[in-house]
């Protein structure tokens, strides 16, 4: 398999597993899922990647809620440090999560997935504390 073709397998997994995001968080959700649960028990590939989807989804609505209060109790300078920074921030989780897509291999669904799940759950807590 030649090298081009390898990354753009991986950017096509990420592709999916952000639009299962995407999905997910525009569905209302009756009870917020167990965002502790451990998606590795499952059984599946496909199984875990929908585990971790459903996990990222509950972390993307926390992250942007934090994000929405923020931009309406700062003042304007650092409104537009924020901004700008989210903006950075999301190109560099999307290509970070790309690299590992990139993978051959079911594996690199699962890769994605908690790459996504990770710093999308860790920039959430950033944005709540107000850091």
């Amino acid at each position: 398999m030649s090298r081009t073709r390898g990354r753009a397998g991986g950017v096509s997994c990420l592709a999916v597993a952000l639009v299962c995001v995407a999905a997910l968080w525009a569905r209302p959700l009756q009870a917020e899922p167990n965002t502790e649960e451990n998606c590795e028990d499952r059984k599946s590939t496909a199984d875990i990647v929908e585990c971790l989807a459903i996990q990222t989804a509950v972390w993307e609505r926390r992250l942007n809620a934090a994000y929405q209060k923020l931009m309406e109790e700062l003042p304007a300078r650092r409104r537009d440090r924020l901004r700008s920074a989210q903006s950075l921030w999301l190109q560099f989780r999307d290509a970070n999560c790309a690299y590992f897509a990139s993978r051959t291999g079911t594996i690199a669904r699962v890769d994605a997935g908690q790459c996504v799940l990770r710093l999308t759950s860790a920039r959430a807590i950033e944005l709540e504390e107000g850091n």
